[in-house]
């Protein structure tokens, strides 16, 4: 569901229509041009640059991107053509590139109004989730729950009171509104280059070894692995883009598996390296001692990344930051 907002800055220049979809903004070449106050072709060329430099990975080119077929009036007739949208993450990139006032007053805006946007419709999933978590306290106080002598209807509630935070969780998910807890900010290693290709070659020797893998697992096809672990450490003004080790773990898992970097092995790859960062962190483990993400957990992650679409890249970065951040 989309929905159209205003957008003017404090100066005389003219209101900018935002489409909010997805949840995040929308803006074509030309309303970034206006917003900026920059000319198309300057615009155009900041997008090319940042795209073509690994500042936004290639396969995330298409979550950024959105084609609308929009009618256009030529002369005495009316043609239909399709008009290329870009979402925040390439407006606040180009934002960065312009280094103008009119870029840091809208980064400001986007941030408090995406932030609206997302607690409102957290808010209206959440109460529905309170309301089943009621009638089960309700069924249960009254005594009702021993009456139930069927098993299955003793397990229900029992799923129910048990794993409430996994039917939030799933319940955001289908609402495109996940909601993650405090995040950890406290980042003290980075996965370097070279460190990461000597790592991947030790796993490679030892899955070789128990014919788990062949030859052909871990071999680089483009320079696209390099530049994922650079765009994961990003920074702008000496502050990390993705500033959390949770955030930084998602989008590396998510980098290293989407990009297929490799010839064969990505998700294992994947997986491998966003446990060794979540380990470098000291972020593997609950204060219990358990690990945050186990075995099967791992897999189905990885597995859920791997048949994601482009477009749901988002949803489910915030779904791997929340599954990290619960995971006290």
């Amino acid at each position: 569901m989309s929905e159209i907002i205003l957008y003017k800055a404090s100066d005389q220049s003219p209101q900018i229509e935002i489409t909010f979809e997805g949840d995040t903004f929308w803006l074509s070449l030309n309303d970034i041009a206006e917003l900026f106050q920059r000319d198309k072709s300057v615009i155009s060329r900041h997008i090319k640059n940042i795209l073509e430099e690994g500042e936004l990975s290639e396969n995330q080119i298409f979550r950024t991107v959105a084609k609308n077929a929009m009618v256009q009036i030529e002369g005495k007739r009316s043609v239909k053509r399709k008009i290329t949208y870009y979402s925040l993450d390439v407006i606040l990139a180009v934002g960065y590139r312009v280094s103008s006032v009119k870029g840091t007053q809208f980064r400001i805006w986007a941030t408090r109004r995406l932030n609206e946007y997302l607690t409102k419709g957290y808010t209206i999933n959440q109460r529905r989730l309170d309301e089943l978590g009621k009638m089960v306290q309700l069924i249960e106080q009254s005594g009702k729950a021993e009456t139930l002598q069927l098993q299955e209807a003793k397990g229900l509630l029992e799923i129910l009171s048990n794993y409430t935070k996994s039917f939030v969780l799933l319940n955001q998910y289908d609402s495109h509104s996940v909601q993650s807890g405090k995040l950890s900010e406290n980042i003290t290693y980075e996965i370097q280059y070279d460190e990461a290709k000597t790592a991947i070659s030790e796993l490679k020797r030892q899955l070789i070894a128990k014919k788990e893998a062949t030859a052909l697992f871990g071999n680089e096809k483009d320079d696209s692995f390099k530049s994922s672990l650079r765009s994961i450490v990003q920074t702008f003004s000496g502050h990390y883009l993705y500033p959390s080790i949770e955030e930084q773990a998602a989008h590396l898992l998510y980098f290293t598996i989407k990009n297929h970097s490799f010839t064969d092995g990505n998700k294992r790859i994947g997986a491998f390296l966003f446990i060794w960062f979540l380990d470098k962190n000291k972020h593997r483990f609950k204060s219990s001692g358990e690990v945050k993400i186990n075995d099967n957990g791992l897999t189905a992650i990885a597995l859920l990344v791997a048949q994601s679409k482009p477009e749901e890249k988002e949803i489910i970065i915030q779904l791997i930051v929340a599954l990290i951040a619960d995971s006290k």
